[in-house]
């Protein structure tokens, strides 16, 4: 690091866990987050601001103007933008040392495998089923740190799966794609404002965790946040050995 690096992340390097080493760690680090919505959004802008090396940014979708309410990282100029650009452009306006690489396409099952194989650490921000599970699959074949949020209405929820620990479950062991769990959108069922940036933010600190080398402690773990009561609900979770992805 610099001098204007030392300072920058000065309150990083006096943490005794994190360091100047850690720190170096961000700074070589390079991350992909699928999804630039409110999730994204959080995570995103704490990622710039924390140092991380390079950051790749895939969303298919533009901002419009219902996603202000939470979508923190974007604002009315950038109506009809692609929102990778424009959060591109948001954590430029914080840390320009930061690479961001914005990818404007749909998260196919190509694409993912081309990119989760390039990162060190991947943070699934999206809101659906079908693409979450392209990403697991993904990130179990290359063997990448998965850290995945989800929230709706005035729910969340946070986990890591990390297939490199062979006790660890995968997102199909605890969200099987065969579960019929029913698809609910924001569009249609609503989701607090907060509520976005609490999980985006937590997701950011597992994947910085991860990439400095303090490790995550919520592998094999799910939070669960009532936002109405403020409440928070820890689960163990197994793997599977059945599962059709990580499975033997």
């Amino acid at each position: 690091m610099d001098d204007t690096q030392l300072l920058r992340y000065s309150r990083h390097v006096l943490l005794d866990e994190l360091g100047i080493e850690g720190q170096e760690r961000l700074l070589a680090c390079k991350m992909l987050m699928v999804g630039a919505g409110g999730l994204g959004s959080s995570a995103g802008l704490f990622l710039g601001s924390a140092g991380v090396g390079e950051l790749v940014v895939v969303d298919h979708d533009t901002v419009d103007a219902t996603n202000l309410q939470r979508q923190i990282a974007h604002n009315l100029t950038r109506i009809g933008q692609p929102k990778a650009e424009s959060l591109q452009a948001a954590i430029a306006a914080i840390n320009p040392d930061v690479r961001v690489v914005p990818v404007t396409q749909r998260a196919d099952a190509a694409l993912l495998a081309t990119l989760v194989a390039q990162a060190d650490v991947v943070l699934d921000c999206t809101d659906n089923f079908s693409t979450r599970h392209a990403i697991n699959r993904a990130c179990v074949a290359q063997r990448k740190p998965l850290v995945s949020g989800a929230a709706i209405r005035f729910d969340g929820q946070l986990s890591v799966y990390d297939s490199r620990d062979a006790a660890a479950p995968c997102y199909a062991c605890v969200f099987p794609e065969t579960s019929g769990v029913e698809e609910t959108r924001c569009a249609t069922m609503g989701v607090f404002a907060p509520l976005v940036g609490i999980i985006g933010t937590m997701q950011a600190a597992e994947a910085l965790k991860i990439a400095s080398g303090i490790g995550s402690q919520l592998v094999g773990r799910l939070l669960m946040l009532d936002g109405r009561r403020m409440e928070w609900t820890d689960i163990r979770l197994p793997r599977h050995a059945a599962c059709p992805v990580c499975g033997a």
